[in-house]
């Protein structure tokens, strides 16, 4: 594989479906990118936010979220509202020569004080962790690996857009395999 695993995730995991209504958890699991998911019921992603840009690695809450390679974080947050991140990384890398910017959600809170705004890491080293579901929104343990093209301004995307930002989105939020590789087809 190119790029260090940002979650060692055992075989087997199981690969979500979450267009229809939210599954029975599971320890280790993969939630897919562009997907159309029927499960957002907060007032969070009103108006019709349904379609999931990122890519979510589901582990027991503690599990070690990595660097899939060298960069550099850029912006932390706590993003609280129900549905929302929770603790969040934003971290800058070079890849093929672009500046690509990864969001890492549903942290654990001292992942924000492992990993502060300035901080430089190498590939696998450890970012923070994976936060329990009192921590990261109200969500079952995961975190929410997401691409972004250009800098925002703070740790914060839109992890899901509406059916008519899904094409524009697609190009903003390039798929997470890009550095995860084909965890799933």
């Amino acid at each position: 594989m190119r790029y260090h695993p940002v979650v060692v995730m055992p075989p087997g995991a199981v690969v979500l479906d979450l267009s229809g209504e939210a599954p029975e958890p599971v320890d280790w699991s993969i939630g897919r990118y562009d997907e159309v998911r029927g499960i957002y019921t907060q007032e969070l992603f009103a108006g019709g936010r349904c379609v999931h840009m990122g890519i979510d690695l589901g582990a027991p809450a503690g599990t070690p979220v990595h660097a899939f390679d060298a960069g550099e974080v850029v912006a932390v947050a706590d993003n609280q509202a129900p549905g929302d991140y929770g603790p969040t990384l934003l971290t800058a890398h070079q890849v093929d020569g672009e500046v690509l910017y990864v969001l890492l959600g549903h942290l654990s809170p001292p992942s924000l004080r492992h990993s502060p705004a300035g901080r430089r890491f190498g590939r696998g080293e450890v970012l923070g962790w994976i936060g329990s579901t009192g921590d990261n929104g109200g969500w079952p343990p995961h975190v929410h690996v997401q691409l972004a093209r250009q800098r925002p301004p703070t740790a914060d995307l839109p992890g899901a857009v509406t059916l008519a930002q899904r094409e524009d989105a697609r190009t903003r939020y390039p798929d997470p395999r890009q550095i995860l590789g084909r965890i799933y087809e």
